[in-house]
Order: C-alpha cells, then structure tokens, then sequence
C-alpha cells in the first residue's frame, strides 16, 4: 500500500473509552487556566465530522487546563499560515493544526521550529521528507478508510442487484483537492477494487467535503449518466447531499442506487439505519483528549509516537441501527 503521507514511524491504539470522554462543549477558545498555551488552527466548520472534531479540542482543552488559541481557517491554507505565524509571534508551547492540503507547509513549519515550537498534525498529513518540522501525526489512516470502502464493494459484488449485466457502475465525489482524506481516501478503493475487473469508476469530481457539494456534483453526474450503481463519497455530508440529488430524480438511495460514505457522523448514521446508505466507514472527530495527552508529553520534553492512529470501525444498516441511540457526534 503506498501513500503520499510520511511514512508511519511507528501505531499507538487509543481505547473506546478515552475516545468517548472527548465530547465537550467550547467557543471560539477555551481556557483552562493552565501554563501550557496551545494554538490550533481548524480547517474550518465545513462538515458535520469538523464540529464534532472542533467541540472535541475545545472541550478537552478546558478538562485538561490547557489555553487553547483557536483559529478557523475557512477551509483556505493561506489563512492557517497566517494563523501558525501568529501562533509563532505569540511564543505559545505547541502548536497543532488539520492541514487544508497536503503541500506547501515546509516554510512555516522551518519558522516554527527555528522559534522551538513544536508542531503536531491531527486529522490530517503534509507531504514533506523532513519528519523533524513536527512532533507527531494523530489522526486515522485514510487510505485503510478507502480498502475498507473498497472491500465492502468487492464482496458484495457478486450478490448485488445493482445492475443486471454484471458490470457495477461507480461514481466518487472527491474531499477537498490536495487534502491528504481526499488523495488516501480515492487511493485506497482503488486498490481494493482492482481485484474486481466489473468494478468501474466511471467519474470523480471533488465535491469538498461538504452536503451542498455532494448535492450539486451528484445532479451533474445524474444528468449525464443515467446507469450509476454506486456512489463512493468521501465523507457523510456529501453522500448525504447525493441522497437529495438521487431523490430529486426519481430514484431511491439505497436500492436504485447504492451508497458508500465514510465518517459515520449522526445524520450519516440516521441515514444508514433508515436504509438510504448501505454502508459507513468510521473516522472518528472525537481527537481532543489525544492531543492535549500529546501536547502535555511534548512539553514536558517526552518522548511521542511519529505517528498516532485511531481505532475505527465500520457499520451496516443493522450495526448503525443498534448505536444510534447512542451516537455523540
């Protein structure tokens, strides 16, 4: 399996329960009072997966006594560079921030560690080969994300009634362009659907992440396409806004036209149990407990996993149906 990513140094699994105890509530910043200053610059709010990842970080802060400088970057990498420079100018601890794309970070990441800042990357990964610009990567592993997606395709396949030839018809509403959920995300069906030659992927547009997006590439992709069996969306929200497109046509999601997500955020859950998606991938937003444990060892000078994956599932209509009750984000 390859990646655009930094190779991983090394897995830390966290437990269900310290995932669980990450629902928290916060504004714009929180302050807990404490010595350590943590700035963080969010992507933005483009997604119902973004607020639960954001309410997480500024709850934790709080329990944790950390100050937390939080920023929104409205999904625009020009204004989260902006954001570390200030976060650099304000001599804070640590530094932390969701990448909006994979490149063009190694500038601000030399300053901030010429300034003895050090960084970490959540949800999120930069492409670059110099592994010391940041202290640890936590986040999930999205190409896994896509095989996962991929895989659920492939096995059901031979059963499905999707298409009467045979041949199964998939189209794909891409995350942001160049964000690093986007790239593995699309990497990792592919890989797991090349081992079903009557898998196809016949467009891939990118919809960023968000309901309106997914709503508006699905009608173009109705308009010109009237066999699409599948549809792959890279988050919830816009499977969910291909489920109004899909609507709108006349069809039925779920039975005209399979959908595949991932995030497993409420309303994409809701949607599963009621049978309009056929299947979740989980990337769980509850990060915040994780990143103030990390940002507490970085400055106390210990020594943090490169890499911190998240423990993740999947769910069927029937799994999402038993877990909704219960369901924090």
């Amino acid at each position: 399996m390859t990646s655009k990513r930094v190779v991983a140094a090394s897995t830390f699994l966290v437990s269900s329960a310290l995932i669980l105890s990450a629902c928290g509530g916060g504004g714009d910043s929180a302050s807990g009072g404490g010595g350590t200053v943590l700035g963080f610059s969010q992507v933005g709010a483009e997604s119902g997966w973004r607020t639960a990842n954001t309410t997480s970080i500024q709850g934790a802060a709080s329990e944790a006594g950390i100050d937390l400088k939080f920023s929104d970057a409205q999904q625009k990498q020009e204004n989260q560079i902006k954001a570390i420079r200030t976060y650099i100018q304000q001599k804070v601890d640590v530094i932390a921030f969701s990448p909006v794309v994979e490149t063009g970070w190694e500038p601000v990441l030399q300053e901030a560690k010429r300034a003895n800042i050090p960084v970490i990357l959540t949800d999120r990964s930069v492409d670059t080969t110099d592994e010391s610009l940041y202290a640890t990567f936590l986040g999930s592993d999205f190409v896994a994300e896509g095989v996962k997606a991929g895989d659920w395709l492939v096995e059901n396949s031979a059963t499905s009634d999707v298409n009467a030839d045979g041949r199964i018809n998939v189209v794909e509403l891409e995350g942001t362009t160049g964000a690093a959920p986007a790239i593995d995300r699309a990497e990792g069906f592919r890989e797991a659907i090349a081992a079903q030659p009557t898998i196809t992927i016949s467009k891939s547009q990118t919809g960023d992440f968000t309901r309106d997006g997914g709503k508006q590439v699905m009608e173009s992709f109705l308009n010109s396409d009237k066999a699409i069996d599948v549809v792959y969306a890279h988050n919830d929200d816009m499977g969910l806004g291909a489920i109004e497109a899909i609507e709108a046509a006349g069809l039925v999601p779920g039975k005209d036209i399979k959908i595949i997500t991932v995030d497993a955020v409420k309303d994409g859950m809701q949607a599963l149990a009621d049978g309009k998606i056929d299947y979740i991938v989980e990337c769980n937003p509850l990060l915040g407990p994780q990143l103030m444990d990390l940002t507490k060892k970085v400055v106390a000078g210990e020594e943090v996993p490169k890499r911190v994956v998240t423990e993740e599932t999947t769910f069927t209509r029937e799994q999402a149906a038993s877990v909704l009750a219960d369901r924090q984000y």
